[in-house]
């Protein structure tokens, strides 16, 4: 690939532009907002403006209610040889494109399976996609030109190329990604009118459930605009678990000893079921999920601790799988879990103590 134009410069169409720029693709930059275009440029992404020839590939980088006619307009006026979307829901805008009277031969979907809370071109980096899995829905009729010229990007960016039905696809991101989203804002939405000296209480677990729930509103409606069959049918068995763990709670108030017995086991249930989908969740590089131990360090809030300790690891011949954070209320200090294999755990607590950090007990 040679040659792209990028339409739609938010967090994915500029994250894309700046990975195949840094590559050496001479890419060009589209989009209704001139100042966003401008910014994507200013950062690196491309060349502000459509081509004056047709390029190799077309990214079609805007809302899911309107890539079929970007799509159909980028073959309408001859802008590229291919063009692929890069939306969140797929089955609507292929059928969507059939019916405008495009060429659904040199037109593929895809959906690369990253992004942030963040959006727009300041948001943007060039490895948003390494490591992730990047959808691809090709059918029988695909041209052979445009899904390699997309396997070209995928790699370009650094992805993983998943081939998948475009329907399968979108009841796959209602289950997890569009349902996820929704269940965050609900438990967010809690704290909008929680008492102050409530909120204060935060911990690092209400914290990891509503991250999620900073996201733009106005994406994820035309997001959710775009599939909400399969989310609402996500939702239903939600709520009939709601009932039941509702049901089990009130027997768990009762006074008797029965009810108590059987509510129990209501939500023993439920969260044994929690434990067994959490642990179908892919592991590190997307294998199959590993058991990592904590070790949990006090660190003090300021620059260059983080730094240290890792490098205070490296020393000590650790590998740090994964790392988490958690503030200490009202104190300039917090705890870092370092998420190590169980047979590092002890080498790890030995040349840390040695170097002076203060570890917690579990």
């Amino acid at each position: 690939m040679r040659t792209a134009l990028v339409i739609g410069t938010g967090l994915i169409g500029t994250s894309a532009a700046l990975a195949l720029s840094a590559r050496g693709v001479r890419v060009h930059l589209a989009d209704r907002d001139h100042e966003q275009v401008r910014t994507a440029a200013s950062l690196g992404a491309g060349t502000e403006g459509e081509p004056a020839e047709p390029v190799d590939l077309a990214i079609v980088a805007v809302p899911p209610a309107h890539v079929a006619a970007a799509v159909c307009d980028v073959q309408r006026r001859g802008l590229a040889r291919g063009v692929i979307d890069v939306g969140s829901v797929k089955g609507g805008p292929r059928r969507e494109v059939a019916e405008r009277g495009g060429d659904l031969t040199t037109y593929l979907g895809s959906h690369p399976m990253s992004g942030r809370e963040q959006s727009g071109p300041l948001a943007a980096t060039a490895d948003l996609f390494e490591g992730r899995p990047w959808v691809l829905t090709p059918t029988p009729g695909t041209d052979t030109e445009v899904l390699n010229l997309a396997l070209e990007l995928i790699a370009l960016c650094g992805a993983v190329p998943v081939v998948m039905d475009a329907d399968a696809h979108d009841r796959a991101v209602a289950l997890v990604s569009h349902t996820p989203q929704l269940l965050s804002s609900l438990v967010a939405a809690r704290l909008e009118n929680a008492a102050e000296t409530d909120v204060r209480l935060c911990g690092q677990g209400i914290r990891d459930v509503t991250r999620i729930a900073g996201s733009d509103p106005a994406m994820w409606v035309d997001i959710l605009s775009a599939n909400p069959g399969p989310v609402a049918d996500v939702l239903a068995e939600v709520a009939s678990d709601l009932e039941g763990i509702v049901r089990a709670l009130r027997e768990l108030d009762s006074a008797d000893e029965s009810k108590r017995t059987s509510g129990a086991g209501g939500v023993e249930a439920l969260l044994r079921r929690g434990n067994a989908g959490r642990a179908r969740v892919p592991g590190k590089h997307g294998q199959a999920p590993t058991a990592y131990e904590a070790v949990i360090v006090l660190i003090s809030d300021q620059p260059g601790e983080l730094a240290r300790i890792f490098a205070d690891a490296g020393v000590a011949g650790v590998n740090i799988e994964d790392v988490r954070i958690e503030h200490a209320t009202g104190q300039q200090a917090g705890y870092v879990q370092l998420m190590v294999v169980p047979g590092a755990v002890r080498p790890l607590e030995k040349a840390l103590r040695e170097r002076g950090w203060s570890l917690r007990q579990q």
